[in-house]
This record gives structure tokens, C-alpha cells and sequence, in this order.
């Protein structure tokens, strides 16, 4: 009785399905939170992507197809392919080679300009989600977030707490943030929430978002900013708003003041920070590190342009101001004031220089 014999199965087909498969098991486990955020305009953000992506590839896909074709139809061992050594040109192909790719441009460059500001970080949002509009009389939750090095700090001054490495906000509610940083250019990124915003030193940025799905989510700096660059993360709590009042009271009740003193500690370089909780907070740090007067006796920048702006009731009694208290003394060209009545000679008017040439005291050039 003959055997029955199979031919044998080719090993390379066999390492192929495995490594696909392996690979799609890998794929399988990661979160593609950009592709899936839980924040209105992060999604508004993804729908935009993906439409301008889209739009491109209608262009890209039939030119790489078309290419494959010719090189395919047209090559060397084709001889009933046609052969027309002579041929330069069409006006139907060049109306379609251009006017293709240009209402792409068009259609591409509206969606743009219209997306970018309706999604401008600056704007308040317009609406919690799609077919959910803002609830009447609802105030945003005000976060301040300070970069540093190398550990995120987020003050709540409507309920008068901070914490480092770590954010909450209730779902649907709107947030507002004012992002700044201590020393070096950060960026703060939450990507289900929106998009990342700079922070940067003695400035500041802000950022309008709402999430829309309770979770624990990533947060961190996408832009390097040294050694424990790597080591700047958070988590960021999307509660309910029963939760969230949880979590303000666990803060509220973690003890500790972040005092102007206690900041300068705090912000000294160092890496992976744990979680840290303070149950109030000096209210004018934020403001007091964008202008660069976080240290007693330093003058805040602020003060400084109403300083250079002449406004001298604004300086009074603060430190270092460089005048005396009372009105600033000015030495314009002339020593007459606006509204006044003009002088009935030139020579009248008190001038800070000589009038002439001939009366000033600067040696005079030697011939060549």
C-alpha cells in the first residue's frame, strides 16, 4: 500500500504569518490616545488630521499608482505597448495634472484657516462636545501650571490649593489653563485632552480645553529641556464632579503652604518627582514668575514697563524702583509742558544744550 506523502510547507510563508501575527498582537496593545482622545478639541484636532490627510492622499495614491502602471506597461520587454518617440504634449492631461492638485490646495487651505481658529488655544470653547452645547453660568476651572525643572506644578486659585506631578478636572466643564515656566522653554502636552502649548519663561501661554470621559491619563513636557527631561510626566484625572470634590478635599486636607520661600525650594533642579499636595498657596506665584519677581526685593517686570512707560504713580514705595517716591523727574527736550502757551522767541525757551554749533564745548577735529 503506497503512503501517502504531502510536499512540504515552505518556511519562509510560516516566518512571515508569524511575524505578522506577533506584530499585530503588539499593535493590539497600544492606546493610540491621539486617535482616541477624551477631550472635545483634541477630537476636533484628530477629525482635522485625518481630513487633511485624506484629502492629500487623493493625490498621492493615484500618482503612486500611475507610476507603478507606466513603469509596468511601458517597460523594455513590452512590444505592444505604443511607442510614440514624438509625443510632448496634451492640454487635457495638463488641465488635470494642475487643476487637480490646486482645488486640493484650495479646499485644503480653507479647512486649514477655518480649523485653526475655531481651535485657537487662546479662544474659549464654543461648545462641551458635538450637539452638547455649554452650560449656562458655568465659570471655567482656572489651572495655572508652571514648568520646572524638571516637574510640572498646578496651582487652583479658585480653590486655593497646588500640587506637583499631578491634575484633575471634572468632565465636561470647561478648563482654562495659563501655562508658564521658571527657567527654560518647556511644553506642556496632555494629548487626549488638546494639543501641546509652550510654556516658556517670563511669559505667558494658555490653553482652552474640556474633557469629555472620566480616566487617568498622560501628561508631559514634548519639548526637551535637559536631563530629567525624560522624567517630566504627570497624570491627568478626568473625575465626575462628585470625584472631583473628593479629590479638592484630599488636597485641601493634605497640610503644607506653598509659600514664595517653599517655591524657591521646590524649583530647584530635580528629577522624578514624586506626587506632592500643599493645602494652600501664596495666590500671587503665578504671577509673580512670569515676571521674574518670585525673590523678595526684586522688581517685577510688569512694574518695570509701567516704569519705562513714565507711569510714575505705579512705581511708589516698590523696592528697588530706582526713583524716590512722588513725581518722576523728566528731562525732556524743552522745559515747557503740553497746553502751555508758546514762547514769544525761540530764545526764550530753556534749551538742555548749546544753541549753536559755535557755543558747544566738544573739541573740534583736526584737518586731515
Amino acid at each position: 500500500m503506497a503512503s501517502l506523502s504531502l510536499p512540504p510547507i515552505p518556511r519562509r510563508p510560516i516566518r512571515q504569518l508569524l511575524a505578522a501575527g506577533t506584530l499585530a498582537l503588539l499593535l493590539g496593545g497600544c492606546n493610540m490616545v491621539v486617535m482616541n482622545p477624551g477631550g472635545d478639541v483634541a477630537l476636533q484636532q484628530r477629525d482635522l488630521v485625518i481630513f487633511s490627510t485624506a484629502l492629500m492622499l487623493l493625490i498621492v495614491v493615484p500618482v503612486i499608482g500611475l507610476v507603478c502602471l507606466f513603469a509596468w506597461r511601458y517597460r523594455s520587454t513590452n512590444e505592444e505597448a505604443t511607442y510614440e518617440p514624438d509625443w510632448d504634449h496634451s492640454s487635457q492631461l495638463e488641465l488635470l495634472i494642475w487643476a487637480a492638485p490646486l482645488l486640493i490646495v484650495i479646499c485644503l487651505g480653507a479647512v486649514t484657516w477655518t480649523g485653526t481658529h475655531l481651535l485657537d488655544p487662546y479662544r474659549p470653547i464654543a461648545r462641551l462636545s458635538a450637539g452638547k452645547p455649554l452650560v449656562a453660568n458655568v465659570k471655567p476651572l482656572e489651572v495655572e501650571v508652571i514648568a520646572l525643572d524638571w516637574k510640572w506644578l498646578f496651582v487652583y486659585p479658585q480653590y486655593g490649593f497646588a500640587t506637583v506631578n499631578e491634575l484633575a478636572a471634572p468632565v465636561d466643564r470647561p478648563i482654562h489653563f495659563r501655562i508658564s515656566s521658571s527657567s527654560v522653554m518647556n511644553a506642556f502636552y496632555v494629548p487626549t485632552l488638546a494639543g501641546m502649548i509652550y510654556a516658556m519663561p517670563s511669559m505667558e501661554t494658555q490653553l482652552n480645553a474640556v474633557i469629555n470621559k472620566p480616566g487617568n491619563y498622560e501628561g508631559f513636557s514634548s519639548n526637551y529641556s535637559g536631563a530629567g527631561f525624560s522624567g517630566m510626566r504627570f497624570r491627568f484625572h478626568g473625575m465626575t464632579d462628585g470625584n472631583f470634590d473628593k479629590w479638592v478635599a484630599q488636597n485641601k486636607a493634605a497640610g503644607g503652604n506653598l509659600t514664595r520661600a517653599d517655591y524657591l525650594k521646590l524649583e530647584k533642579p530635580s528629577e522624578k518627582v514624586p506626587v506632592m499636595r500643599f493645602a494652600s498657596v501664596d495666590p500671587g506665584i503665578f504671577s509673580a514668575v512670569v515676571n521674574q519677581c518670585i525673590r523678595p526685593g526684586t522688581t517685577c517686570m510688569n512694574d518695570m514697563m509701567k516704569k519705562d512707560m513714565q507711569d510714575s504713580a505705579a512705581m511708589e514705595g516698590m523696592p528697588n524702583s530706582g526713583n524716590a517716591e512722588g513725581k518722576r523727574v523728566t528731562s525732556p527736550l524743552t522745559t515747557r509742558s503740553a497746553g502751555q502757551a508758546p514762547p514769544k522767541s525761540p530764545s526764550d525757551v530753556p534749551q538742555r544744550g548749546p544753541s549753536a554749533p559755535e557755543d558747544s564745548n566738544t573739541p573740534k577735529q583736526r584737518p586731515l
